[in-house]
């Protein structure tokens, strides 16, 4: 009788690439379609409330869902010496100034949906 034996790098793996289908399966919103009829109270019941949101002039209203979350990169370079020795190093590294992505979504007075735009900041 043959054993199934698993090793932790194969769970891993496995584990990422069901992850990576999961997220990959997400269909796509077609947001042009949406303008004129989709309102405030669907986008919220849909994405959640808000990250923020301002009202703006004539009763509009703009609010923004943070749609994903990351870093920039960082280079650093340094000299040093000791005594008669001297050296050089440089290091990159992923902890620099986070960026978010930002779906921003502008509605009219009544609640619906005038202007949509992905941004980062």
């Amino acid at each position: 009788m043959n054993s199934v034996r698993f090793s932790l790098p194969h769970v891993l793996v496995t584990a990422m690439l069901l992850a990576f289908a999961a997220c990959s399966s997400k269909p796509k919103v077609n947001w042009d379609a949406r303008v004129g009829s989709f309102t405030y109270d669907q986008a919220v019941i849909e994405l959640g409330p808000p990250d923020r949101q301002t009202e703006i002039s004539e009763g509009r209203k703009v609010a923004d869902w943070v749609t994903g979350r990351s870093s920039s990169p960082r280079l650093s370079v340094g000299v040093g010496s000791y005594g008669r020795g001297g050296g050089v190093g440089v290091g990159t590294g992923t902890g620099g100034d986070p960026i978010e992505k930002v779906l921003r979504l502008t509605f009219d007075k009544d609640g619906r949906l005038v202007f949509w735009e992905n941004t980062r900041r």
